[in-house]
């Protein structure tokens, strides 16, 4: 029997990517799973190729969350484990920043978290058991130019992250982050026909400027860092830690 068998797992931004790899990874283990998202038409599709539930919602919508968190509650029981996945990554200069692309950039990569966990936090208590993985990024490690909000966004996860696993410590609650490099989704390949637009690269040449950050040279993979978050929510020992899914980007 799964350590994870009947398990009822939660995961945002679930519909593609890191999200979706989570997903499965937590299916194949017997969990039962439900993805969060904002697409219902992405988010819809992959449910059913996974046989998972799913509940549309903005993660920066309170009212939203807590109806979308309370239909998944009615539906597969407490949620056992919370993976915090939805996020989302805007380059600009400092100075080109407006209040609006701040104030997004942390709605939706450090507020969204704040939300989500607010959302779980009784029920584990209650139970004196639960996990939090928040999938932030090597931007909670280190600073990068041009995505200075984001980079603000992911040190206040890791920040965060590491003051409730104090808290809980004592409560049977683990609270981890994972901080993936570069990783094959649609984000990064936004990201590279952004490089492309303002630089007027090839492909070849624009992924070349992003895996060059990672001494093994290549993207991550969304299984890696699924493997990752997985490992993490089987180890009771394991809290308030920053696991760095990066080639060696960061030590």
């Amino acid at each position: 029997m799964s350590q994870l068998e009947g398990k009822h797992v939660l995961v945002t931004g679930g519909g593609s990517g890191i999200g979706a790899a989570i997903a499965k990874i937590f299916i194949d283990k017997q969990a039962s799973v439900t993805i969060v998202g904002r697409n219902e038409e992405k988010l819809a599709a992959k449910a059913k190729a996974l046989g998972v539930g799913y509940q549309v919602c903005d993660i920066t919508n309170r009212r939203q969350m807590a109806s979308a968190f309370a239909a998944a509650v009615a539906e597969n029981g407490w949620i056992n484990i919370l993976v915090n996945n939805a996020g989302a990554a805007e380059a600009l200069p400092f100075g080109k920043m407006d209040d609006s692309h701040w104030d997004r950039m942390l709605s939706v990569n450090l507020t969204g978290v704040f939300n989500c966990t607010k959302l779980v936090i009784d029920d584990m208590l209650k139970n004196r058991s639960g996990c939090v993985v928040n999938v932030a990024s090597t931007a909670a490690l280190s600073g990068y130019a041009y995505v200075a909000a984001y980079c603000a966004a992911k040190h206040g996860v890791l920040g965060l992250t590491r003051a409730l696993a104090l808290e809980y410590a004592t409560k049977g609650i683990t609270i981890n982050a994972v901080c993936p490099g570069f990783t094959d989704t649609d984000i990064v390949d936004q990201t590279i026909e952004n490089i492309m637009a303002a630089t007027g690269r090839s492909r070849d040449e624009a992924l070349a400027e992003l895996v060059k950050t990672n001494p093994q040279g290549r993207l991550i993979q969304p299984e890696e860092v699924a493997d990752t978050v997985i490992w993490l929510c089987r180890q009771k020992s394991m809290t308030g830690q920053a696991i760095a899914v990066a080639g060696g980007e960061v030590m």
